[in-house]
């Protein structure tokens, strides 16, 4: 098979991988185009230092860098091998990077590869150009080492090439062209136009000006790095060998370091951010060099080589030779940018790709473009549909972009919020919000309460543990007390940073049966817990479906790539519509065992057990608001999710607050709703499962109607069904001091065998929670276990689930 026309601009990194890899699946009718000659083709790739550190927070980076490391392993160009696996060493100079490194650790390790934490003393043997004096210790990694980018271009583009894929070099794309809002090919600056049915942009540093011919907006910028290379080091003199000793980083100070014969190489990430508009990027033949090479600024890199003087001292006696501010490219939350533009078919991106992460999202581009479904990463990180509108305009593109650049090295706690520009996005309920003194956190550009301290005075007479030092940043006592309070009485939570579709048309009902693994089409005021899954059985979403009206379906979805799904499979025909309705409309989650008792009395309807049954919805008056009504929880108390027009939501909350405050309710922040959630046993889309898992490992089960006929992914599904082979797992912690903030390795002795998704501290049972992707057969509840955190381990015990309310009485109620 030859497969359809495929064109790819950009022959660097990942556009060679992406050949390479869609040529060995079958498709042979791919035709690769750059400005510039092939191997150094002018951008990011042409000047890569090349070093490879796999540790990364994501499981999907460290995934994607592993294979380029094992695929760039076996490949060399006239016997020269294109990845140097000499060791990845990252080292501590003060006692808060050794904790973080020791944090690192527990990622690698999660993620499966082989790591170890190594004193001072071994650091220095792993590199004896340290300073002894100035390290605590490190992290080593002994597959990471040096990727060859440009031996990497010619060793993929040659395969390619023989398994008939065409390289045209010299030739600028002007224009992608399209019809009927699919692509048709592009014109190059040669004449006449390349047609193709999917046009794959991997042009880097360029990808936004191309992107844009598409009427694609890519949320990247591009930014200059500073590598500079030192003159002969005499301590070095004689190294016949490219490199001997690790590659080497020093992120207390924005650094890293690689061996170049007896030189060394120097990346600095520690001076300011230097962005560069892609428009303003010169073509190869513009320029007598590289285009993403720009001039050195010296004073920039100052301080730089003071501190590798004194990190290395051999340094000391050599001076920087040369340097350069090397482009590369920068998203907005700092991970690539991948998929098929949502508005003109045929037309993908694979952009903001480094070296490191190359050759995996090369495999992960062709499985996706070949299977239609990518089966070796999970992508949802990744997906360039992620992004919420504001999310692509450019001054947040530019502040977002610049910041990740600052702390691309920095010691990020998982609830720090990403900074301006903020706040962007504030519900009907923020002013009132700002009163009580919440303490906000970011969530899709939301400003979300985490907590009140206007109920400070619930503290008094509670007893609320403490967590650790690192658990306890973004956290306030508060939060247990508001957890308590909700258990007790009645709280108010601002769901609306959920986003919210709207789905009509007469075909809406067969719609959304078809997509989905529950039975949306029941009676009017239904709502449905239920998932979408891809063809492969992996799970998308999962998603609550309210049926308003015969042709009139409210979704609550997990974020835009979920509104992406479903516009992608609308039917041709025009009978269904989905609109997007969270701007303009607000959500309170008012839960409590008295949450009747405020409700009644303020409502025109019934909202006993019978006049609104669990899992139903329907319209209300409460006061003078008018809302939808579903009788749901995700704190596993009585209540109530009430929807109403943006406009409407002060009144709303001011309502509801008044008639709380006599039987003692309160505001409650996210911080409680996490601790509740997770007492329940209720999962967090992308955290607790992704892409790679299916319902049966993930305890949702019951939210697939097996017998309902055939629906996106229910044949692979039964495959699956038989081969369970891990299963989400519910962990507890005794002791409070001890709770764990998720992605930390789970250990059965001193073997690794799974991670944490997600965790808090359980204020009503009195323990921590965890929950973790686990072996099947280390799931049955009594099991001993221990969590790796930091440089210690937490002992902790399989547990039935859910932990709280498991005859559901308190929901029924």
């Amino acid at each position: 098979m030859t497969g359809p026309r495929v064109v790819i601009i950009g022959a660097g990194v990942v556009g060679a991988a992406l050949a390479d890899e869609l040529s060995a699946a079958g498709w042979t009718d791919v035709t690769v185009v750059d400005q510039g000659p092939l191997p150094a083709t002018g951008g990011s790739s042409s000047h890569a230092p090349g070093l490879v550190f796999q540790t990364n927070p994501s499981k999907t980076m460290t995934e994607l860098a592993r294979y380029t490391v094992e695929k760039l392993s076996s490949l060399d160009v006239g016997g020269q091998s294109c990845f140097l696996q000499i060791g990845g060493l990252e080292v501590a100079t003060t006692p808060e990077r050794l904790a973080e490194l020791h944090r690192r650790h527990g990622w690698v390790t999660s993620w499966g590869v082989e790591a170890r934490v190594v004193g001072p003393e071994e650091c220095v043997a792993l590199h004896p150009l340290l300073d002894r004096a100035r390290v605590l210790g490190g992290l080593f990694v002994p597959t990471d080492g040096l990727a060859k980018a440009v031996l990497a271009v010619e060793a993929q583009t040659r395969r390619a090439a023989e398994r008939g894929v065409r390289f045209l070099e010299r030739h600028e794309v002007l224009a992608v062209t399209q019809d009927d809002g699919r692509v048709t090919g592009v014109v190059t600056d040669r004449g006449g136009e390349l047609a193709a049915d999917v046009v794959v942009c991997c042009a880097g540093i360029w990808g936004p000006r191309v992107a844009r011919m598409a009427g694609m907006e890519l949320p990247l910028t591009p930014l200059a790095h500073q590598l500079a290379w030192t003159g002969p080091v005499p301590a070095l003199a004689g190294q016949t060998a490219e490199a001997v000793r690790p590659i080497l980083r020093h992120q207390d100070a924005g650094l890293y370091y690689r061996d170049h014969h007896d030189r060394i190489g120097i990346g600095s990430y520690g001076h300011r951010p230097m962005p560069v508009a892609a428009d303003d990027i010169a073509a190869f033949d513009e320029t007598d060099g590289m285009p993403s090479v720009l001039a050195f600024t010296e004073g920039d890199f100052a301080g730089a080589w003071t501190e590798t003087r004194s990190l290395l001292p051999v340094t000391r006696d050599a001076k920087v030779e040369e340097g350069i501010n090397g482009l590369f490219s920068f998203t907005t939350d700092g991970m690539p940018l991948l998929g098929e533009s949502s508005q003109v078919k045929g037309f993908w991106v694979a952009e903001a790709v480094w070296v490191t992460h190359s050759a995996g999202v090369g495999r992960a581009m062709a499985e996706w473009l070949v299977d239609g479904h990518c089966s070796s990463f999970d992508l949802h990180e990744c997906d360039v549909n992620r992004f919420e509108p504001h999310q692509l305009a450019p001054d947040y593109v530019l502040a977002r972009g610049c910041r990740n650049f600052a702390e691309v090295y920095d010691i990020i706690h998982p609830l720090q919020p990403a900074g301006a520009p903020r706040p962007i996005r504030t519900s009907a309920f923020h002013p009132r919000q700002e009163e009580l003194g919440a303490f906000f956190l970011e969530a899709n550009g939301w400003e979300r309460p985490q907590w009140y301290e206007s109920n400070t005075a619930l503290l008094e007479g509670r007893s609320i543990p403490a967590p650790n030092d690192w658990a306890a940043r973004y956290w306030s006592p508060v939060v247990g007390a508001e957890a308590q309070a909700t258990r007790e009485t009645v709280a108010l939570y601002d769901m609306t940073a959920l986003k919210r579709l709207e789905v009509t048309g007469r075909g809406a009902a067969a719609f959304l049966q078809r997509l989905t693994t529950g039975n949306v089409d029941k009676s009017v005021g239904s709502v449905t817990y239920t998932l979408l899954l891809d063809h492969d059985g992996g799970i998308r979403s999962d998603i609550t479906v309210a049926r308003l009206g015969r042709d009139l379906f409210q979704v609550g979805v997990n974020g835009n790539l979920d509104l992406d799904l479903l516009t992608r499979r609308l039917p041709a025909d025009g009978t269904v519509a989905v609109r997007d309705i969270t701007a303009g409309t607000c959500c309170v989650g008012l839960w409590g065992p008295l949450a009747r008792e405020v409700l009644q009395p303020l409502a025109d309807t019934d909202f006993s057990d019978q006049g609104l049954k669990y899992f139903r919805a329907k319209r209300a008056h409460i006061g003078a608001v008018p809302v939808t009504a579903m009788r749901l929880s995700y704190v596993g108390e009585l209540g109530w999710e009430l929807y109403t027009t943006a406009d409407l939501g002060l009144k709303l909350w001011d309502t509801l607050l008044a008639a709380a405050r006599p039987l003692g309710g309160v505001p409650a922040g996210r911080g409680a709703f996490n601790s509740l959630r997770l007492e329940k046993g209720y999962r967090s889309f992308g955290t607790d499962m992704t892409f790679e898992h299916d319902p049966y490992e993930a305890g949702l089960a019951f939210a697939v109607k097996e017998d309902k006929d055939d629906f996106t992914g229910k044949t692979a599904l039964a495959r699956r069904r038989e081969q369970v082979r891990r299963r989400l797992t519910c962990l507890t912690v005794d002791d409070p001091g001890d709770v764990v903030m998720g992605k930390e390795p789970v250990y059965d002795g001193d073997r690794p065998v799974g991670y944490v998704t997600s965790a808090a501290y359980g204020y009503t049972i009195g323990k921590g929670i965890a929950y973790a992707w686990l072996p099947a057969e280390l799931s049955e509840p009594g099991r001993a276990l221990d969590i790796g955190y930091f440089d210690r381990r937490v002992a902790a015990r399989v547990a039935a689930e859910p932990l709280f309310d498991p005859a559901m009485s308190r929901l029924r109620g």
